[in-house]
């Protein structure tokens, strides 16, 4: 299947095409609106604060894009600040597309940002995350999304408290941990993407 990349200046998209083209997926990087609207399926990966990618987002038209793809039903999948930029404002500053209703926040415990290793405690089944309950995942963030809707979670991990780490809602999903540093759980996760989104 192929994967287009929405390329907003993230430093990690070279790693994450990596890991995705070991999973047998064929990933291009994209600065296009038209391509990042129209592929397949769309990943919006990186890393940094919500702000800054919507900034980089916005300088070519990929916002706009995004937000048609999303309300056409097309399968996106967001990967740490990716998963952010689907919802609503940050208090870490700046707003995302909008298209899952909730805030992102600052993440509330004794040691931040929640980096490394964390345990994934699923919430419901889903066939994104299949395979991965109780799966160990890599974290690197400081802000976390709020879902409005707390069906729309399907994971957590505890920090101190309890984390959000993966949603889904029809075509949308997202993971707060980076599946291509995440060893054998994250593949797992990247091999489950062209079953999940053939699905819809």
């Amino acid at each position: 299947m192929k994967v287009v990349l929405a390329d907003y200046g993230a430093g990690n998209l070279r790693s994450v095409c990596s890991a995705l083209s070991r999973a047998g997926l064929e990933p291009e990087i994209s600065v296009d609106p038209d391509v990042v609207r129209d592929a397949p399926l769309t990943v919006i990966a990186g890393v940094g604060h919500v702000e800054s990618a919507a900034r980089g987002l916005a300088a070519h038209g990929l916002d706009e894009a995004l937000r048609e793809r999303g309300e056409r039903g097309r399968p996106i999948v967001g990967i740490c600040v990716g998963l952010q930029l689907l919802f609503e404002g940050s208090e870490e500053g700046g707003m995302g597309l909008g298209l899952l209703a909730g805030p992102v926040r600052r993440v509330i415990a004794p040691h931040v940002p929640h980096m490394g290793w964390n345990t994934l405690e699923l919430r419901r089944p889903s066939p994104l995350l299949d395979g991965l309950g109780g799966a160990d995942v890599y974290f690197a963030h400081s802000y976390a999304v709020a879902p409005s809707d707390e069906e729309v979670i399907t994971a957590d991990a505890d920090h101190g408290g309890r984390v959000v780490a993966a949603v889904e809602a029809g075509s949308l999903a997202g993971v707060q941990f980076h599946p291509e540093r995440s060893g054998s759980a994250g593949a797992r996760l990247l091999e489950n993407i062209p079953g999940w989104a053939r699905g819809l």
